[in-house]
C-alpha cells in the first residue's frame, strides 16, 4: 500500500508580496556591500600598478579608460555612496531615530536620490578637472 500524500500548504509566491522601497534598499545595501569588495580589489590593482612602474600603470589606466572600466568605476562610486548613506540610515536607527512611517519613507527616498546625486557630482568634478 502506497503512503498517503499529505496536502501541505505552499509558500506564498513572490507575486504575493509587495516590494516596498525600504525592502529594495535593504537588499541593495547588502549587494553593494559585497560589490565593494570587488571594487576595492580593483583599487588595490591600481595601487600595485602605480608602485610597479609605468608599464603596469599604463595597462590599468588603459583598462579603466575603456567603456567597461568606466562603467565599473561609476558603479563602484555609486555603490560606495549608496552603502555609506545606508550605513548612516542604520546608524540613526541604532539610536532609535527615524522610525516613524512617514520618516522611514522620506529617508528611503533620500537614500535613493543622494547616492545618485553624489555620484554625478563626483564624476562631473573629476571629469571637469581632467
Amino acid at each position: 500500500m502506497a503512503p498517503k500524500k499529505t496536502q501541505r500548504p505552499l509558500s506564498p509566491h513572490l507575486s504575493v508580496y509587495k516590494f516596498p522601497l525600504t525592502m529594495m534598499l535593504s537588499m541593495i545595501h547588502r549587494i553593494t556591500g559585497a560589490a565593494l569588495y570587488f571594487g576595492t580589489a580593483l583599487l588595490v590593482w591600481w595601487l600595485i600598478a602605480l608602485a610597479s612602474g609605468g608599464e603596469a600603470f599604463a595597462t590599468v589606466t588603459w583598462f579603466m579608460g575603456t567603456p567597461i572600466g568606466l562603467l565599473i568605476m561609476v558603479g563602484y562610486t555609486w555603490a560606495l555612496f549608496h552603502h555609506m548613506v545606508g550605513g548612516i540610515k542604520h546608524f540613526l536607527w541604532d539610536f532609535g531615530k527615524a522610525f516613524e512611517l512617514d520618516t522611514v519613507e522620506l529617508v528611503a527616498k533620500l537614500a535613493t536620490a543622494i547616492p545618485i546625486i553624489l555620484t554625478i557630482l563626483v564624476w562631473a568634478v573629476g571629469l571637469g578637472m581632467a
